[in-house]
């Protein structure tokens, strides 16, 4: 039987390296690829793909570190506040380090045991790790439905 971690990880993996069973897509299938100019294209008062692609890597990171370090240093209000991608290979690189975040808190994911996911994360307020860990795959599908209808638009342009 698969641990409840390998199926967090697993689960989180599909939504963004290489999953279709929830959204028939993820983020590597619509940003791989993707020109900058289309990444930060301005659809109306939206976020761009590029703006939100990065707001997700801001908390991937900030978890890893969590990981790493046990302390949380992001701040929501933060999530958004990007310097511009202004050339291709920006953008490419960006994409690469996405991918590799990824994969390594996936990595991280795999390596806790029950208990772990029962224990707080950082503090109280924060709840358990459980609880985090299934929020940060929510709240990654919640923003590639944006990603995927700010393609269309922007594309369609």
């Amino acid at each position: 039987m698969e641990s409840s971690s390998k199926q967090l990880a697993d689960r989180f993996r599909e939504v963004i390296l290489h999953g279709t069973f929830i959204a028939n897509t993820n983020y590597r299938q619509e940003l791989q690829g993707l020109s900058l100019s289309i990444a930060n294209a301005k659809v109306g008062t939206l976020n761009t793909i590029a703006t939100i692609a990065q707001h997700i890597n801001y908390y991937v990171e900030g978890v890893l570190k969590v990981f790493d370090f046990r302390t949380l240093d992001i701040k929501d209000k933060f999530s958004f506040d990007f310097k511009p991608l202004t050339v291709q290979s920006d953008w490419d690189g960006f994409l690469n380090r996405f991918w590799n975040n990824c994969e390594q808190l996936a990595l991280h994911f795999e390596k806790l045991n029950n208990e772990e996911l029962d224990n707080v994360f950082v503090e109280e307020k924060y709840g358990s790790y459980l609880r985090n860990l299934e929020g940060m795959i929510e709240h990654c599908y919640y923003h590639l439905g944006q990603i995927v209808l700010l393609k269309k638009l922007a594309v369609s342009q």
